[in-house]
């Protein structure tokens, strides 16, 4: 049969062997990013909002080519013909890739175009210098002599002077001068460092900017002097970013020190170059960068648009959204503070933008500051600059405490923040472990042991987020507090297991990868196959950032024949084609993206009742459904046994976001996504929650205050 099965909805025998079942996965991420752009052009936005959007879709995709299609390019490179999943093969990915990202780009550049049209029209003006105004245009001036003509080195291009590194991110002006007095003609190159500012502010009330590039054109005779300028180009390099781990490292640290050093100068990946770029600079820069012209992007407009986020200002407040304020705990404030108290009393469970993340910081710092707490176990993937999770881990093993931290060097992009915070913690006496060389720990757990009268009582915090207080503010996720014992004797193995290749045996409750992971989803999944089969209600809810695993799909596709109703809720990638007769007809993929970024991981069956349920299996994990969580990393599969916490994840938070029309995309079969719209007032599952209390923090104020209501979900 033909593998090409997109668009069509009735299929022939064999559909299940066919790779054209699954969308491929680096398709499906540019699709996301997509989503993220259309933000950008969402009315209902704040103008600055929509920039901020905007810069987001710029970063993803510089961060998609340095690590993603570097992959392809590697492959390509070493003539690797092995196909993805879905058939292609690398060469085959990277048309199409590069196909989709140019529609993209294109697209990024348009939205940049209205917004600064629109932007203009309420205030906050980017000009060119013509539009500069005789007493601005000195100003300028004053402010490139002092604050950019410092900072650039100026270079000629000749046998004298080599081309010179450019590093990732690098963002330059190429230049033809020509000579005045002997109209002799000179290369030369001018590289903007990262460290200036992408847009100056002009003086005023008035919010006007002018960027570093036209600043720079305006004055290039204080670097050339004696030279015109006959033709000129901007460029911006992206370099492979990915970061490999040699198995025979002696020390992981010293690797990883070496290897961020290395990233710098990766291969290039994409040369952009805007569309006044002489055709003769590009040949040239091909050459001295060594690169593939299928590398080369020619931009009609603003090259780095991820840099607009600085024009993001406070100022605007009312082209922002309007700031929201996280609710605390009310079960911890009952308890007059006393997190320890407050967990004790009953399990809870916190849901972060929407409730603030200093409980979790609290429950560090107390931690530090009890006499009676004698350990603190912690694993640490990502957190901020000025982190208070590790000031509380610093002071907690300054205090004479044993503090376990375990600090994930190969956390993408955060290696040297989290070289930096290990080195802080053993100064202070903290045993840091750095877990395995060939796995990735992702869990995300945190445990208290404190002395309590002649017993020791384990406190444990488990997360579906990073240990950061910045993204706690603009990411969903969950932060679960308990004193459960089963799951105390669980996150024992599985700290024994990090710390000491101790492989955890005899686990009641938690679930780990790259253990036993994969096979306990595709167990339940089974389940709920026979519960089908069996004519009992049978159902599979899951909230995730991305599905990928063919296996997993694969059991899922067997379900939705056996009749399980399946709802997914996929941030990102979703590799699953839904709502095919004979594969996926009973499978419903929907994707949020609005204000806050859709984070958490929860996973729910029916478990023989109809959803929502107290009789279902809910589950709140670090994991998405992908190769890596279930091979290459340790993550964790947390079940919610709780009543109250059960309610709160299943019967308001999924719910919710499964009944969400205002900010919610449906996937296709073709693996495009078409926005939801509904007739009258769309609902917002973000509006929802900034607006209604959860369930489980809340403590007396239930008895006193209106229960947040049942809702019904989508049919």
């Amino acid at each position: 049969m033909s593998t090409q099965i997109i668009g069509q909805k009735t299929l022939q025998a064999g559909l299940m062997e066919s790779p054209a079942r699954y969308i491929n996965r680096e398709l499906s991420w540019l699709s996301f990013n997509w989503r993220v752009l259309e933000e950008s052009a969402n009315p209902g936005h704040p103008l600055l909002e929509r920039l901020r959007f905007l810069s987001i879709s710029a970063t993803n995709l510089d961060e998609f080519y340095m690590v993603r299609v570097a992959g392809l390019w590697g492959q390509i490179k070493a003539n690797i013909k092995t196909v993805s999943d879905d058939g292609l093969t690398p060469a085959q990915q990277l048309e199409q890739v590069d196909h989709k990202a140019s529609l993209l780009i294109d697209e990024q550049q348009l939205q940049w175009k209205n917004l600064t049209r629109e932007l203009r029209a309420k205030g906050v003006a980017v000009l060119t210098p013509n539009e500069l105004k005789k007493q601005e245009r000195a100003w300028l001036e004053e402010y490139f002599r002092e604050q950019i003509y410092p900072v650039l080195t100026p270079m000629a291009l000749d046998p004298a002077h080599p081309f010179p590194f450019i590093q990732n991110l690098g963002f330059g002006m190429f230049l033809e001068l020509v000579r005045m007095n002997d109209e002799r003609k000179l290369k030369a190159l001018l590289l903007l460092p990262q460290a200036l500012k992408r847009f100056v502010r002009l003086p005023g009330a008035d919010i006007r900017f002018i960027s570093l590039e036209n600043t720079v054109t305006m004055f290039l005779d204080h670097l050339f002097p004696g030279y015109s300028v006959a033709n000129q180009g901007l460029f911006r390099v992206v370099r492979d970013s990915d970061i490999e781990v040699e198995e025979e490292a002696e020390d992981l640290v010293r690797l990883f020190e070496t290897a961020l050093k290395r990233r710098r100068r990766g291969s290039v990946i994409r040369l952009k170059v805007n569309k006044e770029m002489p055709l003769s600079f590009i040949d040239y820069l091909v050459g001295e960068l060594e690169l593939d012209r299928r590398a080369i992007i020619m931009v009609d407009g603003l090259l780095g648009l991820s840099d607009t986020s600085e024009l993001i200002t406070s100022e605007r407040p009312d082209l922002c959204f309007k700031p929201h304020t996280p609710r605390y705990p009310e079960r911890v404030r009952d308890a007059g503070g006393d997190i320890f108290a407050a967990i004790s009393n009953k399990d809870f469970i916190v849901h972060h933008p929407y409730e603030s993340f200093d409980v979790v910081v609290q429950f560090l710092r107390q931690a530090a500051a009890d006499p009676n707490v004698v350990a603190i176990k912690h694993t640490l993937y990502r957190t901020s600059a000025n982190s208070p999770v590790v000031s509380a881990l610093i002071e907690a093993a300054e205090s004479g405490k044993s503090v376990t931290a375990l600090i994930e060097l190969k956390a993408r992009f955060d290696e040297a923040a989290n070289i930096k915070w290990a080195r802080d913690l053993e100064r202070a006496g903290a045993q840091v472990i750095y877990g395995f060389i060939d796995l990735k720990t992702h869990a995300k757990v945190s445990v208290v042991v404190r002395r309590e009268g002649a017993s020791l009582k384990t406190y444990m915090h488990f997360g579906t987020g990073n240990y950061h207080p910045i993204n706690a503010t603009i990411y969903s996720d969950l932060s679960m507090f308990t004193t459960d014992r089963d799951l105390a004797t669980d996150v024992s193995l599985m700290f024994n297991y990090v710390t000491g290749y101790a492989k955890p045996k005899g686990l009641k409750k938690l679930i780990l990868s790259p253990y036993s992971l994969r096979d306990s989803l595709i167990e339940m999944i089974e389940e709920e196959i026979k519960f089908a089969k069996a004519g009992k209600p049978a159902a599979i809810w899951a909230k995730l950032n991305s599905l990928v695993d063919p296996i997993i799909i694969d059991a899922l596709y067997r379900a939705s024949n056996a009749g399980v109703d399946i709802r997914l809720v996929i941030r990102g990638i979703c590799c699953l084609r839904p709502g095919i007769k004979g594969l996926s007809e009973n499978i419903q993929v929907t994707s949020i993206v609005g204000r806050f970024l859709e984070h958490s991981r929860i996973v729910c069956f029916a478990n023989g009742n109809k959803m929502p349920s107290d009789g279902a299996k809910v589950f709140i994990s670090s994991a998405d459904w992908m190769q890596r969580s279930f091979d290459r990393r340790v993550e964790a599969l947390v079940p919610v046994t709780n009543q109250t916490i059960h309610r709160q994840v299943l019967d308001q938070i999924m719910v919710v976001c499964l009944k969400d029309t205002a900010q919610s995309w449906r996937l296709l079969d073709t693996g495009e996504y078409e926005k939801i719209v509904t007739e009258g007032e769309p609902f917002s599952a973000h509006n929802y929650f900034m607006t209604n209390p959860s369930l489980s923090g809340r403590g007396k104020a239930l008895l006193v205050k209106e229960p947040v209501p049942k809702l019904v979900p989508p049919s």
